[in-house]
């Protein structure tokens, strides 16, 4: 007897160990689940922080260096170390403006013409100069930069380039002076527009040939003179495609399209309805496709083309409004749609087209320098004042996201209205960057919604017919078999969705439709019929096994309605359903669409809904239904009155699971989806999901750019998504819990 009791407190002592161990092992991994999420939350903010970041303009070098002639340009290398000075005599200096030791010292000078009549520059990322000479001949040039590696370290040294040549270009008939002059030029092409003293403007277009099967290929010279022009000409304003010429005069802007050999007046487009307001000067943004215009009571006007009832309109899209201090200087961003805006006052200011509101002011001049250069990747500002260079480091690293850009609509170039846009990369380097997450949220939520309506009701009713109707027997079959269903991956699920299901849809479109309203209408038929029939045939069906009888009917009638789909379209539709539907009611239609997902993601989800609402219905306590139906309740009675409300929070967590898991879906929207990020319900057209929008473009995006930090934005929208949906489901199952615990 000693000896068994010793075993047994041995054996209690090692169950209180082993219990003891247990506790600890679950506890600790909790714990380190909940610090794992703290830890991917604030990552995600780590990363997305710096998007919403101020923006700052501090004073770094200066130098004192006083050179000849009146700047009429200044320019900066893309590592801010060479600077450039074009000036209106004629003659281009370049300054070294770091290291330090050496900061403040001329490298070069040039002089490219003598006593000049006109200048003209293009865009910053193109660097073309234009001088226009006594006689009305035209020189070109452009400052560049070459490097070298000299005892393995990089060595830049500037270079004063002639595209066309040093031979200047005639570009009027006759000999007269240039008054106002304009010059646009990319790749192998370069426009020039002269505006003399005679009220003439004359347009010069060179193009070269294929400079990659001969560098040395002259360039072809084509002279014409544009007719319909304004009687006084302040300004001339190119596009770099060579398509498009601005002429402002008074306070009416001229549009004039170019071709190979004219230019054709295609607009006239009064800039104020207010006459004492007064147009002062047109800079271009990067791009050329909108006009910042400069206006006498203190505000900038961003206008570009729009097609509208079919025609081209150049519109007021937005006004950036200034203090009483007037405007001195637009400084345009290179490859960015922003720009910033010196006043008289001594204030900068700093803008983006997307954004509403100034992301930027200061008073950081004491007085305003003459003159004020931005560098290629604008993180410096350069000023000159009376042979004082002044240097600021500007950072200023995601202007185009913000409240405005993320969340609003905003009004992009070329687009009729402000809209929600996601178009995060181009083959341009000056294309801007459209990242509102309302259309993938959109999309989202979409996919989710329809996923559900397609698996709550099949999950749910096939949950509560296993439960509580079916026999044990056939029960212990079927819901592994139904609980193996979410093993099977996700990406195969999306393959046959996108590559077997799409197109038996797209061909049987009118079927499916149909078979959504009869596969109903002819259950609830069928099982009209199966009460109406004799209790000594229906008593021979075994309980539970009454869904044998009614498979083989649904896949009758589904057949049924696959095979007078195409009778139907003919005799209906006049062909097929979406034809019909984008005629008469403009609806679009793709081959992947919202409802593939809402069938291929629903088949995903309905494993998780069904298994935990299969065992919330089936753990209700038998006592319930025993003591239910000996009061003589019957079985649907029973079924709605006690055991769905006493299982209910088991079942809304089953929901809530299964939405967590359809709003977090990659895989089966990411291939059975067009992946369109547009907004609207429509059934039968794509969508694009947050989760899809970072599988698809997370690998390609620039690490520390603007756009992969919105991806980690996107990361943590659907982060917030499933806590939200996580902590609504607990909170809603533990009132259910506690208002049905009674029963």
């Amino acid at each position: 007897m000693a000896h068994a009791s010793s075993f047994l407190m041995g054996e209690n002592q090692l169950r209180r160990v082993k219990d003891k161990l247990a506790r600890l092992g679950v506890t600790a991994g909790g714990i380190f689940v909940l610090v794992t999420l703290v830890l991917i939350f604030f990552y995600l903010l780590y990363v997305i922080v710096p998007i919403f970041s101020s923006v700052s303009v501090k004073p770094n070098h200066s130098f004192s260096l006083a050179l000849p002639g009146q700047t009429a340009q200044v320019g900066i290398d893309e590592s801010n170390t060479l600077a450039y000075r074009f000036t209106t005599d004629g003659q281009v200096d370049f300054i070294r403006l770091s290291p330090s030791p050496a900061a403040g010292k001329v490298i070069k000078q040039r002089t490219i013409v003598d006593a000049p009549t006109a200048f003209a520059t293009s865009l910053p990322r193109d660097g073309l100069v234009a001088y226009a000479m006594k006689g009305g001949k035209i020189k070109i040039a452009k400052a560049d930069f070459n490097f070298t590696f000299e005892n393995d370290k990089k060595q830049l040294f500037p270079v004063l380039d002639y595209p066309i040549g040093k031979t200047p270009l005639t570009v009027l008939p006759t000999p007269t002076k240039v008054e106002q002059l304009a010059i646009s030029g990319r790749d192998n092409l370069i426009m020039l527009a002269a505006y003399t003293e005679q009220h003439q403007l004359y347009l010069a277009r060179l193009v070269k040939a294929d400079s990659t099967i001969n560098p040395d290929q002259a360039w072809h010279q084509s002279l014409f003179e544009v007719r319909d022009i304004p009687n006084k000409v302040e300004q001339l304003v190119l596009t770099p495609d060579g398509k498009t010429l601005y002429a402002l005069s008074d306070s009416t802007l001229f549009t004039y399209s170019l071709n190979h050999q004219q230019a054709e007046l295609r607009a006239k487009t009064p800039l104020s309805a207010d006459k004492s307001i007064q147009p002062e000067r047109i800079d271009l943004l990067s791009g050329a496709n909108s006009l910042l215009i400069t206006n006498s009571n203190n505000t900038i006007s961003q206008w570009f083309e729009v097609v509208k009832e079919g025609k081209r309109q150049l519109i007021n899209v937005r006004d950036f409004h200034f203090s009483d201090s007037p405007i001195v200087k637009i400084v345009p961003e290179y490859y960015r749609k922003g720009f910033f805006v010196v006043q008289k006052d001594g204030r900068v200011s700093a803008y983006y087209t997307s954004e509403r509101d100034v992301i930027y002011q200061h008073q950081v001049f004491d007085k305003v320098p003459q003159d004020i250069a931005i560098s290629p990747k604008a993180n410096m500002l350069l000023t000159l004042d009376n042979g004082e260079w002044q240097s600021y480091k500007v950072n200023n690293s995601h202007p185009d996201i913000g409240i405005s850009s993320l969340w609003q609509k905003v009004w992009y170039e070329g687009y009729p209205e402000p809209d929600y846009v996601w178009q995060s990369t181009s083959a341009s380097d000056e294309f801007e960057p459209k990242l509102s997450l309302v259309p993938i949220i959109f999309g989202t939520l979409k996919a989710a919604v329809f996923s559900m309506l397609f698996a709550i009701p099949l999950a749910l009713a096939g949950a509560i017919y296993t439960a509580y109707f079916m026999s044990s027997k056939v029960r212990r079959l079927i819901k592994p078999t139904v609980e193996l269903m979410e093993a099977l991956p996700t990406v195969i699920l999306g393959f046959l969705a996108g590559i077997w299901l799409a197109p038996i849809v797209d061909q049987n479109l009118t079927g499916v439709a149909l078979s959504f309203i009869v596969l109903p209408l002819s259950m609830i038929v069928i099982g009209f019929i199966w009460s109406m029939l004799p209790g000594r045939w229906r008593s021979r069906i075994p309980n539970g096994l009454h869904i044998a009888l009614l498979i083989p009917m649904i896949v009758l009638v589904g057949y049924g309605c696959f095979a007078v789909s195409p009778w139907l379209s003919q005799q209906l539709l006049g062909g097929d359903l979406q034809s019909y539907l984008s005629q008469h009611y403009g609806i679009g239609y793709d081959q992947r669409n919202a409802l593939i997902v809402g069938i291929a993601m629903g088949f995903a989800v309905i494993p998780t809904i069904f298994t935990i609402a299969e065992d919330a219905v089936f753990s209700v306590p038998p006592h319930l239904t025993k003591g239910s139906l000996a009061l003589g309740a019957t079985q649907w009675q029973t079924l709605t009155k006690v055991v769905l409300l006493t299982a209910s929070p088991g079942i809304f967590s089953a929901v809530m699971m299964g939405l967590g898991r359809a709003v977090g879906e990659t895989m089966i929207v990411l291939m059975a989806t067009g992946n369109t990020p547009i907004m609207d319900w429509n059934l039968l057209q794509g969508l694009r999901t947050l989760a899809a929008t970072i599988a698809i473009e997370m690998p390609e995006s620039e690490v520390a750019s603007s756009h992969y930090r919105v991806l980690f934005l996107a990361a943590f929208v659907l982060f917030v998504f499933t806590f939200v949906f996580n902590t609504i489901a607990e909170v809603v199952r533990q009132r259910l819990r506690e208002k049905y615990s009674s029963l």
